[in-house]
């Protein structure tokens, strides 16, 4: 069915006995009216024309306005039909009177962000900040509106991502999902509809590849228990490890902010960052060990456990954060150097100390308890993640199929 917009005068008088200048649209015969707030007396309109006789005193004023009116509602008609076919006039009134769909990708990114940042969110910040400046790079243009953001688009950025960046497909996930994030925001707001999303099984699919956890052996951790002529700072980072592999891959975020006054009863009570879980482990004798190294430091109960943090600013999330980072990229560093007075192969970084319990627990361990070690918040997720070290069960059948 065809479409009309055009200016008129309606026939309904206010208390003045004036009339609204409005502009008619008119769509599957259906009319609605988008009023442009002024009122004249029906002796100044000229039907014919459809605009105000000059003999009003301000006639000039209104009909440039009803021009300028007329063309924005003509040019959202043509916008909206370029993107869905099933608009009516009340989505054309809607848009031309609150032009949320102009609002562009880089505009609700950017508000995401602040969000990340105003909430603490550190981490997710650093990571979504460069995936959401990867797409707007790539795309090159502040006003994209989401209505452009189509499978086609998604493709070409993915494919940029792997040749021209030289990212995983994980990577490359990650940034999909990024884009996918901010495109649900914009739905939920009423900025794009739901009928043009570009995701989905038919579409643009979300769905990591599977990958190897690689984690150390008990072999490999006793080389590394056992390593001598260490230098100061690769002996602090080889503590650091150990302490977080002692307890099940303790996030290092969470080794770094443990406090002495944390520390009593032969037990350690902490925090998580995280999800704010409130735990208590036990502390193993090889801990014990390993923390009369830095006693001999401490000046009071609440001084860090480790140095790292002695100097951040604990009020500002933001410095704490990056005194984190910092920390973790000094010790990922020493961590190649005693892989390799170790002689492993494998590569040595603090998250690897997670994996590594992981590979060493295997299914010596019930499922419920290590939830408990790993702080898990669903015993799913210790299930998905164990499930990466857990090979008994299939090398035997392999053994049993072979050996004949």
């Amino acid at each position: 069915m065809g479409s009309s917009i055009k200016v008129t005068l309606r026939k309904k008088a206010n208390k003045q006995g004036l009339f609204p200048l409005a502009v008619r649209i008119t769509k599957n015969r259906k009319t609605t009216y988008l009023y442009i707030g002024h009122y004249i007396s029906i002796k100044y309109w000229d039907e014919g024309n459809r605009e105000v006789r000059k003999s009003h005193p301000n006639s000039s004023r209104l009909n440039n306005l009803l021009v300028k009116k007329l063309a924005e509602a003509n040019q959202t008609l043509i916008d909206l039909q370029t993107h869905q076919n099933d608009i009516t006039s009340k989505q054309i009134k809607q848009e031309i009177a609150t032009p949320l769909t102009k609002t562009s990708f880089k505009e609700i990114a950017d508000n995401y962000l602040d969000n990340l940042e105003k909430t603490n969110k550190l981490q997710r910040l650093s990571s979504d900040k460069a995936r959401v400046g990867h797409f707007v790079r790539f795309v090159d243009n502040d006003d994209l509106s989401f209505r452009e953001i189509d499978e086609a688009l998604l493709r070409r950025f993915s494919l940029y991502l792997k040749t021209t960046r030289k990212v995983s497909q994980r990577s490359v996930i990650n940034n999909l999902i990024v884009i996918r994030t901010l495109y649900n925001k914009a739905i939920r707001l009423g900025i794009v509809d739901r009928k043009l999303y570009p995701f989905g099984a038919d579409k643009i699919r979300i769905k990591f590849p599977e990958s190897e956890k690689i984690g150390l052996t008990r072999e490999e951790i006793q080389a590394i228990e056992a390593l001598e002529e260490l230098t100061e700072q690769q002996s602090h980072a080889r503590n650091v490890w150990l302490f977080s592999f002692y307890l099940a891959g303790m996030r290092v975020g969470d080794v770094l902010m443990i406090k002495w006054s944390d520390i009593y009863d032969g037990r350690l009570h902490y925090r998580m960052g995280k999800n704010e879980k409130l735990l208590s482990f036990k502390l193993p004798e090889k801990i014990t060990s390993l923390l009369r190294r830095y006693y001999e430091d401490r000046r009071s109960s609440e001084d860090f456990v480790f140095p790292e943090m002695n100097n951040a600013d604990l009020k500002n999330p933001k410095d704490v954060f990056n005194k984190v980072k910092s920390a973790n990229k000094k010790f990922n560093k020493y961590l190649v150097q005693i892989a390799e007075k170790a002689g492993i192969n494998k590569k040595l970084t603090m998250h690897i100390a997670r994996h590594s319990f992981g590979n060493i627990s295997g299914d010596k361990i019930p499922i419920q308890m290590l939830q408990k070690l790993y702080r898990h918040s669903t015993v799913t997720t210790t299930i998905n993640y164990q499930a990466n070290f857990m090979h008994r069960e299939t090398d035997d059948a392999l053994e049993k199929v072979i050996n004949f």
